[in-house]
């Protein structure tokens, strides 16, 4: 499917075998549908808007046009495993899920198939180890790391100490969710803070127990791991209880223009992010130019410069910056998927190449490795402005507490390892 042709398409199986296309292919593994297409849609938006630019203004990538082909997963993890086999034996160069749930799945898949997952900001948080995980990637930050920069910026708040502090998780009842839960419990034990574990089942309309229980034990601190509705409830409920905003901060899933109440309701919510928000960037002009203005954007250009279209942005610039790389590595134009896994492992996502893509100081610079897939960690934490009705970033993008993370992804991964029979790389 040539890029012009992104309406959402449900995609027929290809054989394995199927011929490669002369385009570079970024399949992109949707959810424009179901109960959390309110941010899965700008998410599909801004991926495909950047490779459209890319083709319309510079004539692809080193000559050669990308195409992304489109499958709608509804968030689905078995719908998403679907689209992935559907779509890899068209030259399917990397893939990015959007979910925790298909990431898991897809693991062992592209492993055998030598393609590339990146798992930017989700996923399995061991992955970082590329020892162990030879194909996997979720740099620049994962939820270990978010966890950890969000109880710094808590600490930051309280003058350095937080023992004997109550911090709750209101967290997504599902493997997303619960992600976080055992760095937040190893630096509950570091920093004497006291944490309480709430959980709240899919989709998350009903939290009026959850709500009750903090209403009781009024935590010093919340933090919440939450995706679409969930959130949005959430912050009624905490509106409801009169629950200081600016006590409450959110990974970077529940920080979004959905993620707020209208008027100054959410004024003073926090969370962590990966990347930076609005749309003061010279990446934004050429997409009025080349994308928007020729008709050529994948919805209706409500959500260009929202935090959602702009993860989306950043995770296409990430993949077309590891074209390049493999292009250079290897000398050829047409790379395959495991030429960009090379590439990926030595990706350098330095200042200069941001300021070259038109993204500037858009998220942290960072370098990959064969045992460090991960990156440093590094993230900062964005506001909520009720004045101005705008996410603004409030902190700069810094290194979470390794001591504690560390340890806990070697053990994670080489339990996985020993679990799959799997001998890690001698990097």
């Amino acid at each position: 499917m040539k890029i012009k042709q992104l309406a959402t398409v449900a995609l027929t199986t290809l054989a394995v075998s199927a011929p490669v296309a002369a385009d570079l292919v970024f399949p992109s593994l949707s959810y424009r549908t179901g109960p959390y297409a309110a941010g899965g849609a700008p998410l599909a938006d801004g991926y495909a808007d950047y490779f459209t630019l890319l083709n319309q203004r510079d004539g692809g990538i080193g000559g050669v046009m990308a195409s992304v082909p489109e499958c709608e997963t509804g968030y689905n993890t078995a719908k998403g495993v679907e689209c992935y086999e559907s779509t890899k034996g068209d030259g399917a160069l990397v893939y990015m899920p959007l979910s925790t749930g298909m990431t898991y799945q897809l693991i062992p898949k592209v492993t055998a198939d030598d393609i590339p997952l990146v798992t930017t900001g989700y996923g399995r948080t061991s992955a970082a180890n590329g020892r162990v995980f030879s194909h996997v990637f979720n740099f620049p930050a994962n939820y270990w790391t978010g966890a950890s920069r969000i109880i710094n910026s808590i600490m930051e708040e309280a003058g350095g100490d937080i023992s004997g502090k109550n911090i709750a998780l209101v967290y997504h009842n599902s493997g997303y969710g619960k992600e976080p839960i055992p760095t937040l419990k190893a630096l509950a034990e570091k920093h004497n803070f006291n944490l309480t574990l709430i959980p709240v089942d899919h989709p998350g309309q009903e939290q009026k127990s959850q709500w009750l229980q903090i209403r009781r034990e009024r935590p010093d601190n919340i933090i919440m791991y939450g995706w679409g509705v969930m959130n949005q409830v959430a912050l009624q409920e905490a509106a409801n209880i009169r629950y200081p905003m600016d006590q409450m901060y959110g990974i970077w899933w529940s920080v979004t223009e959905n993620d707020k109440l209208e008027g100054m309701g959410s004024h003073g919510y926090k969370g962590a992010t990966f990347h930076n928000v609005g749309s003061n960037y010279p990446i934004f002009s050429d997409i009025q130019k080349y994308v928007t203005d020729a008709g050529l954007a994948a919805g209706d250009g409500s959500n260009v410069g929202s935090v959602m279209y702009n993860r989306g942005l950043y995770a296409a610039m990430l993949a077309a910056e590891a074209a390049k790389t493999a292009q250079n590595m290897f000398g050829v134009k047409d790379v395959t998927s495991g030429q960009m896994r090379d590439a990926f492992e030595v990706l350098d996502m330095s200042a200069e190449v941001m300021a070259a893509a038109g993204m500037p100081n858009f998220g942290p610079a960072f370098q990959v490795s064969c045992a460090n897939h991960g990156g440093p960690g590094l993230a900062a934490i964005q506001q909520w402005d009720g004045n101005t009705q705008e996410w603004k970033l409030i902190g700069d993008f810094e290194a979470p507490d390794m001591e504690v993370i560390a340890p806990l992804i070697k053990a994670d991964s080489e339990a996985y390892a020993k679990e799959n029979n799997i001998t890690p790389r001698d990097c």
